[in-house]
Parts: C-alpha cells; sequence; structure tokens
C-alpha cells in the first residue's frame, strides 16, 4: 500500500523537473515509440510528397498531399473520439500503429495508383487525433494527474516541435540517397516499432467508459459533452484560437523573405525561429516555475502572445523579423499551465474523447489559419496580413480570456492529485 503524503503550499514546492518524468519506465516507452513514429510521418509526408510529384508531374496534387496531413483531424478527432474511452488505451494505441503499418506497406508497393496513395494518407491521418487524444488521456494513468502529467505533456510536445525541424532536414538528406518509396519504407519500421514500445512497455489497464451506443454516436455525444461544459469550453478555445493566428507568419515566410530581399537561408531562419522560441520558453518554464505559478501565467500571457506581431506593421527586416517569431513561439509556453486545468476538470471517464476532440481541433485550426493567412496575402501585402493576425488575434484572445476567468477555467486553488508513484499530492 502506498504512503500517502501531501504537500502544504504547491507555491512553496518547486517544479519536479524534467528528469523525474523519464524516471518512470513506462513513460518512457511512450518517448521511445513517440520519437520514432514522429519522426518516420515527417520523412514519410515529404517522401510522399515527392513520390506523388514524381508520378503526375503536378504541383497542385503535390501540395495537396502534404495538406491531406491536417484536413481529416477533425473528421477522425470528431466520429472516431470514443474509441479512446470505450476500449483499453494500450490497445487503441498498438491497433493504431498497426493500421498506419499496414497503410505504408500498401503505399511501398510499386504500382499504387495516386488515387490510392492519397486514400491511404487520409486513413493515416484520420486515426493520427485518436492515437494522440487516447495516449494523453494514457500519460494520466502512467504518470497520474499532477506536475508529472504537466511535464511529461510538455516533453512530447518539445519532442514534436523538434522532429519537425529535424525530421525535414532528415527527409531531404534521406531522399538524395534512397527512393521516395525507399523512404516511406524506413516510417513502416518505425511503425512498426513503436507498436512493439507500447505493448511490451506499457501496462494493460481497463477501458475509462462502456458505452453501449453506437461508436460514432457515442463519439458526438462526448464532443456535445465538452462544449456544453462553460469551463471546458473555455479552456479547448484557449488551446485553440491563438494558435490559429500564431501559423500566419510561418505560412508567409517565403513571400515574406521575398518582400524584404532575404535569400534562402533566411527563409529557413523565418520557418525556424518559432519553434526554437517555443522549445526554450517551455522547457525554461518547466523546469523553473512552479506549478501553481504556471497556472497563474496561462491568462495573461495567452492574452499577449501574439502583440509581437503588431511590430510587422513597421515591415522589419530579417533580424527584428525573427527576433519577433522567437518572442511568440516563447507565448506558447502558457499551454503547460493550460494542461494543468484540462486534466483537472475533464471528468475521467470523458477524458479520451476530450482530448481527442482538442487535439483534432489543434490541427484543423492551424489548417485554416495556414489558409486564411494565404488568402489574406491575394489582397494585402504579406507584412498587413501578419499585423491584422496579430490585432484580430489578440482581441479574440482577450475576449476568451474575460470569457475563462468568468467561467471559472482554472480550477480550485485546493485540488487533490495523483503523481507518477501513487501518491495524493494536494495542491493549493
Amino acid at each position: 500500500m502506498s504512503t500517502t503524503t501531501r504537500a502544504t503550499e504547491t507555491e512553496a514546492t518547486p517544479p519536479q523537473g524534467y528528469a523525474a518524468v523519464f524516471r518512470v519506465r513506462e513513460f518512457r516507452a511512450v518517448f521511445a515509440a513517440h520519437l520514432l513514429s514522429l519522426l518516420g510521418v515527417v520523412v514519410a509526408e515529404i517522401a510522399l510528397t515527392v513520390l506523388v510529384y514524381e508520378l503526375t508531374k503536378s504541383p497542385l496534387l503535390s501540395a495537396l498531399t502534404f495538406a491531406l496531413g491536417m484536413l481529416p483531424y477533425l473528421v477522425g478527432g470528431t466520429l472516431f473520439a470514443g474509441v479512446a474511452d470505450r476500449y483499453p488505451a494500450r490497445r487503441v494505441l498498438v491497433v493504431c500503429d498497426l493500421i498506419c503499418a499496414a497503410c505504408v506497406a500498401v503505399m511501398i508497393v510499386p504500382g499504387t495508383p495516386v488515387a490510392a496513395l492519397l486514400a491511404l494518407r487520409i486513413m493515416i491521418a484520420a486515426i493520427a487525433p485518436v492515437f494522440t487524444g487516447t495516449r494523453m488521456a494514457a500519460l494520466t494513468d502512467i504518470l497520474g494527474e499532477g506536475d508529472l502529467y504537466v511535464l511529461g505533456r510538455s516533453i512530447l510536445r518539445i519532442v514534436s516541435q523538434s522532429a519537425q525541424l529535424a525530421g525535414f532536414g532528415v527527409g531531404g538528406v534521406l531522399l538524395t540517397v534512397v527512393s521516395p518509396r525507399g523512404a516511406i519504407t524506413l516510417t513502416l519500421g518505425t511503425f512498426l516499432a513503436s507498436a512493439l514500445l507500447l505493448r511490451f512497455g506499457t501496462k494493460a489497464r481497463p477501458a475509462r467508459a462502456h458505452g453501449g451506443a453506437a461508436l460514432m454516436r457515442e463519439s458526438l455525444s462526448g464532443a456535445r459533452k465538452v462544449f456544453a461544459d462553460r469551463r471546458i469550453r473555455a479552456q479547448v478555445l484557449l488551446f485553440w484560437v491563438p494558435t490559429m493566428f500564431v501559423v500566419a507568419p510561418e505560412a508567409l515566410a517565403a513571400p515574406y523573405a521575398e518582400h524584404i530581399g532575404a535569400g534562402p537561408a533566411a527563409l529557413g531562419l523565418l520557418m525556424c525561429a518559432m519553434p526554437v522560441g517555443h522549445i526554450a520558453a517551455e522547457v525554461w518554464v518547466g523546469a523553473r516555475l512552479s506549478p501553481r505559478t504556471r497556472s497563474r501565467i496561462v491568462l495573461p500571457v495567452a492574452g499577449a502572445s501574439l502583440l509581437p506581431f503588431l511590430a510587422y506593421a513597421a515591415e522589419p527586416g530579417l533580424g527584428l523579423s525573427v527576433l519577433l517569431l522567437v518572442l511568440a513561439g516563447a507565448g506558447g509556453a502558457y499551454v503547460l499551465g493550460l494542461d494543468q486545468w484540462f486534466v483537472a476538470t475533464v471528468p475521467e471517464e470523458l477524458r479520451g474523447r476530450a482530448m481527442t476532440l482538442m487535439t483534432a481541433g489543434l490541427m484543423t485550426v492551424q489548417g485554416a489559419g495556414m489558409a486564411l493567412a494565404g488568402l489574406a496575402a491575394e489582397f494585402w501585402p504579406v507584412h498587413q496580413v501578419v499585423t491584422g493576425a496579430g490585432v484580430i488575434g489578440t482581441l479574440l484572445s482577450l475576449l476568451l480570456v474575460r470569457e475563462a476567468h468568468r467561467a471559472g477555467a482554472r480550477p480550485a486553488e485546493r485540488t487533490e492529485l495523483r503523481d507518477g508513484t501513487g501518491h495524493d499530492v494536494t495542491a493549493r
């Protein structure tokens, strides 16, 4: 029987640090699986885009192949979210990996038509939010509902940002030595390795809920419950709204680099600046700030995170643009505290569906934000579009901050939490 301990003041308790998360054996397996599958997906996206272009010589179909990585998230996350709560998490994660591996296996078969390649890409993208939401919910079982969970989520988020930066470089180099289908074959191995790690590196646990309704009805019911709760709805929108506008300068990096007369190397700096700022800030916030402080900065930082974009009105040069993007990326670190709120507010039986829906929405609003920024740039100069994104995004974020405050989106100061060792911790 585990010993029950209680912390008196979370404000006086320093954060446990990222090293504490890696001491949990199951998390190490989840981390390794995440890293493998993520690198594989990024490489496969590049290779599949090149393969489709080689087969069709169509820029439109090549671009569509990349876009299909985002578009099905909303459908998959809405219609299949019930899977995350209805079935045991380990089984869901392993089956998702095996389905993705099967899709990749068909992609690498010579002679697979382009229409089939695109359909398989859609299937993998539709599965992704179910996998991610289930894993997020499973982390509360592995790490508890306290600080370890927040830091674990932070680690996976940092890895996602870093793997995207590294993966595009690795994919480009890889395609110089192997064919696109050869690069995609590596993804088959990463999905299978991820499935093995999750199957033998994590414990079997029962399903969170046992619904008798049809799967899609149960998934839609979960979405209705999420948005019917004013507190949860405000938290979800805090994840989504700033994200929708923060992607504008990334989507328009190429035309802005041309506008300021910068070369190809400058484009790389503009694309990397925001992820670098986000990673650096998230590591600092996770390592240095206490859980209570992270909770307190959520609303002010969420409201101010897009303010750096207002300086685009002055058409900044390369150096200042990079600095502004780093600052905007750093503003995203408020999500650590928001993770605390979300896991403390969402009922356990709804957690898988809520996290799947939240993940699907994040990808969807990013795609929508990029598309809207591109559309606006057809009519206005790029620097004005980014400035407008900053103005509109800040106004909406401030309205949302006000709603979150009124709705009591921040959980009560005193909350019973469990850490990754099974101990109870009283957060105040």
